[in-house]
């Protein structure tokens, strides 16, 4: 199943939504979201910094990771980054495949 890092920066409105819930609601909500389209929580953190929270899931594909990431973004309380995350092995395989891409000038 893909692996997903998401970076998590809450709006005004999105800290006020936390300072009433507190932290592990917010989790538990996430983690139901995930679970909501066929995925899995890995990890959940704050932070402190430029993102507030960081999470890791496994999901079945890219357009549940879209739909999940529509239906966050659609409330307005966080902005959210997607990254699709890569083991080695798939890296390995990567490179090995052929293909047909030359630089320009070449």
């Amino acid at each position: 199943m893909p692996k997903y890092l998401v970076s998590v920066s809450y709006t005004a409105a999105g800290i006020k939504g936390l300072r009433k819930d507190g932290g592990t609601k917010r989790r538990h909500v996430a983690r139901q979201a995930v679970e909501s389209v066929g995925g899995k929580m890995e990890s959940f953190y704050y932070c402190l910094g430029k993102r507030d929270v960081i999470l890791i899931a496994d999901l079945p594909d890219a357009v549940s990771m879209a739909a999940l990431s529509i239906a966050i973004a659609a409330t307005g309380s966080i902005q959210l980054e997607t990254t699709a995350l890569l083991t080695p092995e798939e890296i390995d395989r990567a490179v090995a495949k052929k293909t047909a891409y030359k630089a320009p000038g070449a």
